[in-house]
């Protein structure tokens, strides 16, 4: 059976695997342009069977492995971006760029689909079809996977995958080797919300001679955490998080203006819709209560990650044949978090998994989350991480 060799052969690359992820984490890139992590990546890639495309808009990379045998196609995708974070571990492969870290895991990523590739290659004689590997930049805001859409990756086998998969490492709440996914919506939608008020400055000590915009502000932003609470039913929900807020100078000057900053998180189309429209009426209607005028631009960010039920099902069986039962756990809920995964999502069906790489002698439920300066990751989940994406597109293909 495929499944062990897979399991073994990964086990065999583990060295090459871990020599990879920890290049890259000491050299972590940012958004769509990543010169030295695209360099490492085709080195990596070298030798192999494989049709190469690179970006023209981004440093991205589309490798095709042809099969043996006539079939369709399925996409494997691995992110390769960093984080502007400040690396606050003491790790001999530490990141040696200051103010960028791969506080994401998103250099175990790229190693195992890397690894996946290697373990396919060899195997390619078997292959019932296609494999494109989708190696990507900008995950982290910058629509890396909308640039790599557009650029035609999910045309780069000739014709559209039947399938599509994506895992992502997390440095906490699972537990270490664990995968966990769960069909339809999986990760929320990502908006951001930016409201300036405008009022007209004064001197502290006589308020009733200005138009505050502070006190305005304030108001906005509790109006509108009881208009998500008044507004939305909690079995879909609605998060509104206010995470920038700016206004004045000194303390005995009442400023022209005042600006805050919200994140939006939906998992259905109605309420993303219905949340942009109530927003922007309770920071018009305040300020038009105080006699102040306001500027509120909502921008859409990521869609909901929505996973088919009948892969996710697939991708449970999989992991079961590959590594026993135990090693699978269907998430009891959605994650508020946001994925541009979710873009390949919405053209193919497929299914993101997340896979749990707390390093031993931590707790998973108090140990630092994923964009943490202090985020670690355990090496151990590289050769299940490639093991099961080979046999994700070998199973699929086969069937």
């Amino acid at each position: 059976m495929f499944f062990m060799s897979f399991t073994e052969s990964a086990r065999d690359m583990r060295e090459e695997l871990v020599r990879l992820r920890h290049s890259l984490h000491t050299t972590p890139e940012l958004g769509l342009t990543l010169p030295r992590t695209q360099e490492k990546v085709l080195a990596a890639l070298d030798g192999l069977p494989l049709e190469i495309t690179l970006g023209k808009a981004l440093s991205s990379i589309t490798a095709v492995l042809r099969g043996g045998r006539p079939g369709p196609a399925v996409l494997l995708r691995g992110d390769m971006d960093a984080l502007p974070v400040q690396e606050n571990n003491d790790l001999p492969y530490r990141s040696q760029t200051d103010g960028q870290m791969h506080a994401c895991g998103h250099d175990l990523h790229t190693a195992m689909l890397t690894g996946a590739a290697h373990l396919l290659s060899a195997r390619r004689e078997e292959l019932a079809g296609d494999v494109v590997f989708m190696f990507q930049p900008g995950e982290e805001g910058h629509d890396g996977a909308k640039h790599m859409i557009e650029e035609g990756v999910l045309e780069a086998a000739g014709e559209r995958p039947v399938a599509a998969y994506g895992m992502h490492v997390v440095s906490s709440v699972l537990p270490i080797g664990l995968f966990a996914s769960r069909p339809g919506p999986l990760m929320a939608a990502a908006d951001v919300f930016k409201v300036t008020v405008k009022g007209r400055g004064g001197h502290g000590s006589s308020p009733h001679l200005a138009l505050d915009p502070i006190q305005a502000a304030c108001e906005m932003v509790m109006s509108i955490q009881a208009m998500v609470t008044r507004t939305f039913n909690v079995f879909d929900p609605v998060v509104v998080t206010v995470g920038s807020f700016h206004g004045g100078t000194t303390d005995n000057v009442i400023p022209d203006d005042a600006r805050f900053e919200a994140t939006l998180r939906t998992f259905s189309a109605g309420n993303r819709e219905l949340a942009r429209r109530r927003l922007v009426e309770v920071v018009e209607g305040v300020a038009a209560a105080h006699g102040l005028s306001v500027e509120a631009d909502y921008g859409m960010g990521y869609p909901v990650t929505v996973n088919d039920t009948t892969e996710v099902e697939f991708v449970s069986r999989t992991a079961g044949e590959l590594f026993g039962p135990g090693r699978y756990l269907v998430a009891p809920q959605p994650v508020m978090g946001s994925e541009d995964f979710s873009y390949v999502l919405e053209n193919v069906p497929g299914a993101f998994v997340f896979l749990g790489a707390c390093p031993p002698g931590r707790d998973p439920g108090t140990a630092p989350y994923n964009h943490s300066p202090e985020a670690q990751f355990d090496d151990s989940v590289l050769p299940d991480g490639a093991a099961l994406y080979a046999s994700l597109a070998m199973s699929r293909l086969s069937a």
